[in-house]
Parts: C-alpha cells; structure tokens; sequence
C-alpha cells in the first residue's frame, strides 16, 4: 500500500479530529502531518520545505504564488478549510496540475448571523454605548438619532449560501431586500422573496443597508467599491463587509465614513489582515471584528471534516474533488 502523505501547515489544533475521521471512514493509506514553523512560517523556503515530500497540503493564510507551485512537484492538491481561495494561483495551480478545492457552506448561518447582527449594530448603536457606559457615560442620547429597521432596504452584493440564509431572516425583520447579483435571474431571487437590482449602482442608491458576499477574485470584485460607489449611497445608510477586505477600496471607505457620505459600517475584514493594520479603527461611527464571523465550535469542525474529504476523494480514491475551484483546465 502505497501511503500518501498529507501536510497542515501552520493550522489551528492538532490533527486528532482528522485522524479519527479517517480511521471511521476506513481510509489507511494517508498519513497526516502536522507541521508548525512559528516565526518562519510565512518564508515561501520555509513552506517549500515543510511540503517537498506532501501529495496534499493544507493551508489557511500562506499566500501560494506562482513561483511557489512550479517547485510544488509532489502535490496533487490543496485543501482550503474557507470558503475564500484568494490566497492560491489559481491559474497556476491549474498549469502545475494540482486541485484546489475550498470549504463551501462550513460557516453560512455563522456569517449570515454576524452580518445581520452588524446591521442591528449599527442602528442600536450596541458596542458605541457599550464603550460609553464602560467610560462613565450612562446617556442613552450619545449614540445619536437612528431609525427602526422596519420598512428599510437591506442591498445584498451577490447571492450565495449565506445570502439565501440572510433573506427570510431580513424579511421576518418587515425588511425589503434588494439583491445585485448578475448571474441570477429575477425568479430566481423572487423565489426567496427578493427584488432583483438591475445594477450595483442601483442597489447603491436603493438601500439603507449594504452588505457585501463576494469572492474576492482579482480584476472582477477586487475593489468593486470604491470612491464613485460610496458617493452613490444614501448619506443615512451603512455599509457592512464580512466578505473580503480585498472588495473595498479602504482608502475610499474612511473618507466615505470621515466626510460624511455614508452614516456608518462594520467590517469583519480588512485590507492588511497581515499586519492587522487600518485607518478604520479609529472611527467611532465603525463596527470592527476581527476577521470572527465564521467562527463557531460547529463551523469550525465542519471546515475540517469538507477539506479531508476532498483530500480522501483526490489522494485515496483517484476521483475529482466534490469542491473543485480550477475546473477549467484541470486535467487528473
């Protein structure tokens, strides 16, 4: 038999949970790695090492270049426990033959949940009178005048998973919901109670709430809201992010939020999520968690439980993965 080995690098926990799985699955020839490099671990020599001898690898933040995958000879495939695949070449992965395959639909109601949370947020001012009370401040006034969501539209940037699941929630809420996503017809969306935008400016101008669930995918969404964007907005509406830092032009966002085109946002992500560095954090009228939407102890044991089995489908059973990203030109 021959054993096929598998690396995590750098990823949260230990492999117990994994390992257990394949054994309930009945699958013997994979052997898992846990490697872990502490400061060196986003040096591409360091990974390229850890990972010379992997048919599979595991990765979380690593960016995986160009240069990385032509020296990656061994590896058949990458599993990703997100959603998100921005971090991978996917265009040289493909010209390397190596699958890269994501997590799908591991954290939709967690994100769905942050992100509606974030819209009360923002009209009940909750962490804004949260911090005044904690400085000494017991005024209900200070977070200043809002408005009942009731009645009020909720933009959606694109319909996936955590849209579908943030719709009847919204509506249960006496919410219009508005949704921009050019690859869906209008009843497609009718059919979960939604008002089909015709263009994102449209959506700009329409809602009191806009909420971003895009992919981050370089020249299509990355920067999709910039500077002309939020001067399209209502000057009493909120912006709210829990999809990538990437789809925003952050620059554009804080001037948006300094000089008053928008009224407020809250972002579960960032552009410099690396250095964990923006001008946002000292904006009063902005919500920040970091990067935490997806979190849960029930998302996070789904994540792993999608990447191993697409990992088992590539390396134990010679199949296509369920969760392929680069169909296109993927030969196996």
């Amino acid at each position: 038999m021959h054993m096929k080995k598998v690396v995590y690098y750098n990823t949260d926990d230990a492999l117990d949970f994994e390992n257990g799985l394949l054994k309930e699955w009945g699958v013997e020839d994979i052997a898992l790695v846990d490697f872990k490099n502490g400061e060196d671990r986003d040096k591409p020599e360091a990974f390229l090492e850890a990972v010379e001898s992997a048919d599979g690898v595991v990765v979380e933040f690593f960016q995986i270049t160009r240069d990385v995958l032509s020296k990656m000879k061994r590896t058949k495939i990458i599993a990703l426990q997100a959603i998100g695949y921005s971090n991978v070449d996917i265009e040289a992965a493909t010209e390397n033959g190596i699958c890269v395959t994501n997590s799908p639909g591991f954290c939709t109601e967690e994100v769905a949940i942050h992100t509606i949370g974030m819209m009360i947020d923002c009209v009940r001012k909750l962490t804004f009178l949260d911090r005044s009370v904690r400085a000494g401040h017991w005024d209900p006034l200070l977070g200043g005048n809002t408005f009942r969501i009731s009645g009020k539209t909720a933009g959606l940037v694109f319909f996936g998973s955590i849209p579908k699941y943030m719709a009847p929630i919204l509506r249960s809420m006496s919410m219009k919901v508005l949704v921009y996503a050019p690859t869906k017809t209008k009843e497609f969306l009718e059919s979960f109670g939604c008002e089909k935008a015709d263009s994102l400016d449209a959506l700009l101008r329409a809602s009191d709430f806009v909420s971003m669930h895009t992919p981050l995918i370089p020249g299509v969404t990355e920067r999709m809201m910039g500077e002309a964007q939020f001067r399209l907005m209502k000057d009493t509406a909120y912006f709210i992010n829990t999809a990538r830092g990437g789809v925003v032009d952050e620059r554009a966002l804080v001037r948006a939020l300094k000089e008053g085109w928008i009224k407020g946002a809250a972002v579960d992500v960032i552009e410099d999520e690396a250095n964990e560095q923006s001008d946002l954090f000292g904006l009063e009228n902005c919500v920040i968690t970091p990067h935490a939407a997806f979190v849960s102890e029930d998302s996070f044991f789904e994540g792993k439980t999608i990447a191993l089995r697409q990992l088992v489908e590539r390396l134990h059973y010679g199949k296509i993965p369920t969760n392929l990203v680069n169909k296109d030109g993927m030969k196996i």
